[in-house]
Protein backbone atom coordinates (compact mmCIF):
# COMPACT_ATOMS: atom_id res chain seq x y z
CA UNK A 1 0.00 0.00 0.00
CA UNK A 2 1.47 3.69 -0.92
CA UNK A 3 0.62 5.75 1.29
CA UNK A 4 1.63 9.65 1.10
CA UNK A 5 1.09 12.29 3.77
CA UNK A 6 0.73 16.06 3.97
CA UNK A 7 2.12 18.07 7.45
CA UNK A 8 -0.60 18.39 9.75
CA UNK A 9 -1.79 14.96 9.68
CA UNK A 10 1.81 13.98 11.19
CA UNK A 11 2.07 17.09 13.89
CA UNK A 12 -1.11 16.64 15.20
CA UNK A 13 -0.20 12.79 15.81
CA UNK A 14 2.98 13.32 16.94
CA UNK A 15 1.38 16.31 19.29
CA UNK A 16 -0.94 14.01 20.83
CA UNK A 17 1.51 11.26 21.09
CA UNK A 18 0.12 8.98 18.38
CA UNK A 19 2.00 8.84 15.56
CA UNK A 20 2.59 5.02 15.53
CA UNK A 21 -0.48 4.62 14.49
CA UNK A 22 0.61 4.93 11.21
CA UNK A 23 3.05 1.94 10.94
CA UNK A 24 0.44 -0.08 12.53
CA UNK A 25 -2.42 0.87 9.83
CA UNK A 26 0.24 1.44 6.86
CA UNK A 27 3.41 0.02 7.64
CA UNK A 28 5.30 3.22 5.19
CA UNK A 29 4.13 6.62 4.91
CA UNK A 30 6.25 8.66 2.14
CA UNK A 31 6.53 12.53 2.18
CA UNK A 32 7.93 14.92 -0.04
CA UNK A 33 11.18 17.24 0.69
CA UNK A 34 8.24 19.74 1.25
CA UNK A 35 6.50 18.36 4.03
CA UNK A 36 9.99 17.31 5.93
CA UNK A 37 11.00 20.97 6.00
CA UNK A 38 7.89 22.15 6.96
CA UNK A 39 8.55 19.62 9.70
CA UNK A 40 11.75 21.46 10.49
CA UNK A 41 10.45 24.94 10.36
CA UNK A 42 11.42 27.44 13.22
CA UNK A 43 7.58 27.81 14.16
CA UNK A 44 7.14 24.01 14.27
CA UNK A 45 6.59 22.75 18.18
CA UNK A 46 9.45 21.35 19.25
CA UNK A 47 8.53 17.66 19.76
CA UNK A 48 7.23 17.53 15.75
CA UNK A 49 11.40 18.78 15.19
CA UNK A 50 12.80 16.19 17.66
CA UNK A 51 10.39 13.08 15.91
CA UNK A 52 11.62 13.93 12.57
CA UNK A 53 15.30 14.92 13.15
CA UNK A 54 15.02 11.31 14.60
CA UNK A 55 12.31 9.72 12.12
CA UNK A 56 10.91 6.42 12.45
CA UNK A 57 12.62 3.79 9.54
CA UNK A 58 8.72 3.08 8.28
CA UNK A 59 9.17 7.41 7.15
CA UNK A 60 10.35 8.02 3.82
CA UNK A 61 11.58 11.31 1.97
CA UNK A 62 11.03 11.88 -1.89
CA UNK A 63 11.79 14.15 -4.25
CA UNK A 64 8.11 15.29 -6.17
CA UNK A 65 8.28 16.02 -9.13
CA UNK A 66 5.65 19.39 -8.89
CA UNK A 67 5.54 19.59 -12.90
CA UNK A 68 3.10 16.84 -12.69
CA UNK A 69 0.29 19.14 -10.83
CA UNK A 70 -1.15 22.39 -11.19
CA UNK A 71 -3.51 23.10 -8.29
CA UNK A 72 -6.48 25.35 -9.08
CA UNK A 73 -6.76 27.00 -5.85
CA UNK A 74 -3.74 28.16 -3.91
CA UNK A 75 -2.95 25.55 -1.69
CA UNK A 76 0.96 25.32 0.45
CA UNK A 77 3.67 23.99 -0.85
CA UNK A 78 3.26 20.60 1.79
CA UNK A 79 -0.13 20.13 -0.20
CA UNK A 80 0.83 20.90 -3.72
CA UNK A 81 4.27 18.26 -3.43
CA UNK A 82 2.37 15.70 -1.39
CA UNK A 83 -0.92 15.57 -4.47
CA UNK A 84 1.88 15.75 -7.17
CA UNK A 85 4.23 12.57 -5.03
CA UNK A 86 0.59 10.91 -4.48
CA UNK A 87 -0.19 11.28 -8.38
CA UNK A 88 3.63 10.44 -9.49
CA UNK A 89 2.97 7.00 -7.06
CA UNK A 90 -0.11 6.43 -8.36
CA UNK A 91 -0.43 6.39 -3.91
CA UNK A 92 -3.58 4.34 -2.53
CA UNK A 93 -4.15 7.66 -0.69
CA UNK A 94 -3.07 10.94 0.84
CA UNK A 95 -2.96 12.26 4.53
CA UNK A 96 -4.45 15.40 4.17
CA UNK A 97 -6.35 17.59 6.75
CA UNK A 98 -6.54 21.05 4.70
CA UNK A 99 -9.98 21.38 3.51
CA UNK A 100 -9.00 22.98 -0.57
CA UNK A 101 -5.77 20.45 -0.41
CA UNK A 102 -8.20 17.71 0.05
CA UNK A 103 -10.45 19.26 -2.48
CA UNK A 104 -7.44 19.56 -4.97
CA UNK A 105 -6.88 15.83 -4.48
CA UNK A 106 -10.06 14.16 -4.76
CA UNK A 107 -10.31 16.37 -8.02
CA UNK A 108 -7.04 14.57 -9.55
CA UNK A 109 -8.76 10.89 -8.60
CA UNK A 110 -7.02 10.64 -5.07
CA UNK A 111 -8.29 8.82 -1.98
CA UNK A 112 -7.69 11.20 0.60
CA UNK A 113 -7.75 10.60 4.53
CA UNK A 114 -7.76 12.60 7.67
CA UNK A 115 -6.46 12.96 10.83
CA UNK A 116 -9.77 12.41 12.52
CA UNK A 117 -10.46 9.27 10.03
CA UNK A 118 -6.85 7.80 11.09
CA UNK A 119 -7.63 8.15 14.79
CA UNK A 120 -11.51 6.38 14.70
Amino acid sequence: MIIVSDTSPLNYLVLIGHIEILEKLFARVIIPQAVFDEMRHTKTPREVKAWVDSAPAWLEVRQAGRSRFAPGKKIGDGEREAIALAKELSADAILIDDRDGAAEARKNGLTVIGTLTILI
